[in-house]
């Protein structure tokens, strides 16, 4: 009882963070329960929390939260130290200061935990969606890759690219369409079904450049975020995938293939670019591990505009290259594995199977077709 009164706000946050992981660590278990939680009380509450927050201001309140709560904690540490002058008073003061950042660290990532580590344990995305996931040889990986490369061609001609040759769109455009951006989508596959709420741009976005981070979803509003700085081409795409998260998708991998299905089936011509220069990425990643030759005959077959767009990506995220990037990526690991999400940052690019085994049929038509022209014309 004497070192509760010492801090009892940090105790009782304790308290509270305990709790919640408990039922989180108690409910992985128990999938039916798991899988009721989310279902009956935390989906709803997201599905609320969002529209609040998107009635309230186009603003991202999750940002505006972080960086109170940010502030908040840095102040009482600042407080704790100051205490540590006082004489006679400094064992309580080392007491509280130590307390004050554990207490608050255990309150973010229980409630973190329960309102969206429960996900992992409940989401079941690719059989609620009649979604094939098998192994695929490199015969079918190159076919679809080889299907993506030639739209990104398409795409890439119908996209506007400013005086240099790289894509460009309005951000602030896209945003505002992306609350549509499903709906055709929902009609095919129910279980992506969520709410039509846009994304919101983060404002501090060149910090989550240094982050490795292009959005996120917060849990505690239930509004998907994103990073505005970035380069234009893959923007689009990223909007889908926060949105993805929105809508119940839990792993990276399903929430990359869910982009990719958006942006295809959205009819609009950005969101398909961009769409297929994600799905490109992670396929031709795959086909250079599998068969370097033939990722290379792929690869150039691409226009010199998708091959700008690519460069400028990458230009853009190496200057990022640093400790913070290190640290960060380190902690979104363990953050991923702690949901026992094995494959941790790799996981983004586990999508490939699901493009394949999804995209294969159109990717041998469309082969098929092309052989055919080659011959009429030979």
């Amino acid at each position: 009882m004497a070192l509760f009164k010492i801090c009892p706000f940090a105790h009782s946050a304790v308290l509270i963070g305990a709790a919640l992981l408990a039922l989180h660590l108690l409910s992985r278990g128990n999938r039916a329960f798991t899988e009721k939680l989310v279902a009956d009380y935390i989906q709803p509450f997201h599905r609320w929390a969002a529209g609040l927050c998107a009635g309230l201001s186009s603003i991202a309140l999750a940002e505006i939260l972080i960086w109170a709560f940010a502030l908040l904690v840095a102040g009482l540490v600042i407080y704790r130290l100051v205490g540590l002058l006082r004489p006679g008073k400094r064992l309580r003061s080392l007491y509280a200061l130590f307390m004050t950042p554990l207490s608050a660290a255990l309150l973010v990532y229980a409630g973190y935990s329960l309102l969206w580590g429960s996900y992992y344990y409940a989401d079941n995305f690719a059989a609620d969606g009649g979604f094939e996931q098998r192994e695929i040889s490199v015969d079918e990986l190159e076919t679809v890759t080889k299907y993506f490369a030639d739209l990104l061609n398409e795409y890439g001609e119908q996209v506007s690219r400013d005086e240099r040759g790289f894509y460009t769109v309005d951000k602030a455009d896209i945003i505002a369409r992306s609350a549509e951006i499903y709906q055709n989508t929902e009609r095919l596959h129910p279980s992506l079904a969520g709410p039509d709420l846009p994304v919101k741009g983060i404002i501090s976005s060149r910090l989550l450049s240094y982050m490795d981070y292009t959005g996120f979803f917060f849990p505690f509003t239930g509004e998907a975020c994103v990073n505005t700085d970035f380069p234009d081409s893959l923007f689009p795409s990223t909007v889908s995938h926060e949105l993805a998260h929105q809508r119940r998708v839990a792993r990276e991998q399903d929430a990359n293939f869910a982009a990719v299905l958006s942006c295809m089936e959205s009819g609009d011509v950005d969101y398909g670019y961009s769409g297929c220069l994600l799905a490109y990425t992670y396929l031709g990643n795959a086909l250079y591990d599998a068969a370097y030759s033939r990722w290379e005959a792929v690869y150039e077959s691409l226009s010199d505009s998708v091959l700008l767009d690519m460069a400028l990506n990458r230009a853009y995220w190496n200057q990022f290259e640093t400790p913070v990037q290190t640290v960060s990526n380190s902690f979104h690991e363990g953050l991923l594995q702690s949901y026992d999400q094995e494959l941790g940052l790799k996981s983004y690019g586990a999508c490939v199977d699901m493009l394949v085994c999804y995209y294969l049929p159109q990717a041998l038509d469309h082969a098929a077709e092309n052989n055919q022209i080659s011959e009429n014309n030979s």
